[in-house]
């Protein structure tokens, strides 16, 4: 499996910027729009991303609402596959299904179309997002899409913060890549 080499880790990585105390007191915020705006850094990463997942035999990449969209919207253009969104309650237009998630102080909920990975069942499919912490969204984005009839071959995060157990909880469902481990 391809992994990102130094280079391109010290090039990504340097284009990540840390907000302290955002949003609130003793958080460390990694924000991705200096990425996004690094046309250098911003190819090492899509081209990382395209060179791992050539060989996958994907069907559709599905991101999550809403920095998920960014990433694999553009990497499902590059694979020559759909796009779906997994978005948050009440966005989607058609029949949905629904996955609900605990959050710090409550509860939230994602959902997909019911029809989001077309008629054939087992539909190879790539998770996407720009960070995990928890994984409360990820467990349930890959819930929704087993339940929506395909398969999460994978979970792929630009940072995962790894002194959460975000990870470990969602390697029970499916493989997980973090390109940047946070510890």
């Amino acid at each position: 499996m391809i992994t990102l080499s130094e280079t391109e880790r010290k090039i990504i990585e340097a284009s990540i910027r840390d907000i302290k105390d955002f949003p609130k007191p003793g958080i460390v915020f990694k924000d991705i729009t200096t990425l996004l705006n690094n046309k250098d850094a911003f190819r090492v990463l899509m081209n990382h991303l395209y060179q791992r997942y050539k060989e996958y035999d994907l069907e559709y990449i599905a991101g999550i609402d809403a920095r998920g969209f960014i990433f694999g919207a553009a990497l499902a253009q590059m694979l020559g596959i759909g796009f779906v969104p997994i978005r948050k309650k009440g966005k989607l237009p058609y029949t949905t299904i629904s996955e609900k998630y605990s959050l710090e102080y409550g509860v939230d909920e994602i959902e997909v179309h019911i029809d989001a990975f077309g008629e054939q069942k087992g539909a190879r499919v790539l998770l996407i997002d720009d960070l995990i912490a928890t994984g409360g969204t990820a467990n349930a984005a890959a819930t929704l899409i087993h339940q929506a009839g395909a398969k999460c071959v994978e979970s792929c995060f630009i940072i995962g913060l790894t002194f959460l157990d975000g990870m470990e909880k969602l390697k029970e469902k499916t493989s997980v890549y973090s390109l940047i481990e946070v510890h």
